[in-house]
């Protein structure tokens, strides 16, 4: 049995390595109370060493308002954004079907990759991505308009969520910033979650395309609850605690 000095030590370095640890998880792997475990954690945020989430604890740093720009994205886990966007052609609509395309790296990743033999309607929001999908044979392509955000190269605002409020497409693919079993899906910027929020709103289906570091995150604001996704498509680096929950509240997982 360890003294409780010992466990917080280990829970804090168990945080910084997995992203996020469930309390049950936690209470199970050494042998304490679900209440023992809350106290360790609120030690363990006093001090700076995590920071408690719903239901579980995440890194000090996960909540964060820092956004980082579109440049230093794309250089980042290049091969699990292609590999996960590869593995989202298999939940495209069929011919003449509709998706609605987030902005984001990921599925600028997905727009690369479409077909060239489908008819599809595409709907964006993203400058980079719609300047991709210009050139796509098969796409009939729809930009939504709003003001641009540097950081992000995409159309906010209200002219961008009322445009969304009127279509339904058959499939929309969204990013997200974080993503946990019990808060959902995340994002820092407010005008940003409001276009996401309509997205979701908008597809029959809603399927999201995040690499493995978002899981266990979470940011400012949230713009979906996890009910309210079908599949998530991420790599394998994701942490199986994490997925087995994402499962276990009826979101399908696809590692690529």
């Amino acid at each position: 049995m360890l003294y409780p000095e010992e466990r917080q030590q280990a829970i804090a370095a168990m945080v910084a390595d997995r992203g996020r640890l469930a309390v049950t998880a936690l209470a199970e792997e050494y042998g304490v109370t679900t209440e023992t475990v809350r106290r360790d954690l609120a030690v363990l945020e006093r001090a700076g060493m995590l920071r408690r989430v719903h239901g579980g604890a995440v890194p000090a740093g996960a909540l964060t308002l820092v956004e980082p720009g579109l440049g230093e994205r794309h250089r980042l886990r290049k091969e699990q954004k292609r590999a996960i966007a590869a593995a989202a052609l298999a939940l495209l609509p069929g011919a003449d079907g509709s998706i609605v395309l987030d902005g984001g790296t990921t599925t600028a990743a997905l727009a690369e990759l479409l077909p060239a033999d489908r008819r599809l309607l595409a709907v964006t929001s993203s400058v980079p991505i719609a300047s991709r999908l210009s050139m796509t044979p098969g796409v009939t392509l729809h930009v939504l308009g709003g003001r641009v955000r540097g950081t992000t190269q995409c159309a906010v605002g209200e002219t961008t969520v009322r445009a969304l409020a009127d279509l339904r497409v058959d499939v929309a693919f969204v990013g997200a910033n974080g993503i946990t079993p019990g808060h959902g899906l995340t994002t820092p910027d407010d005008a940003e979650a409001a276009v996401k929020r309509a997205m979701v709103r908008a597809g029959q289906r809603v399927v999201v395309l995040a690499d493995s570091s978002k899981l266990g995150r979470e940011h400012l604001v949230r713009y979906a609850e996890i009910e309210d996704v079908d599949v998530l498509v991420t790599d394998d680096g994701a942490e199986p605690g994490v997925v087995a929950e994402l499962e276990k509240a009826g979101v399908e997982v696809v590692l690529a």
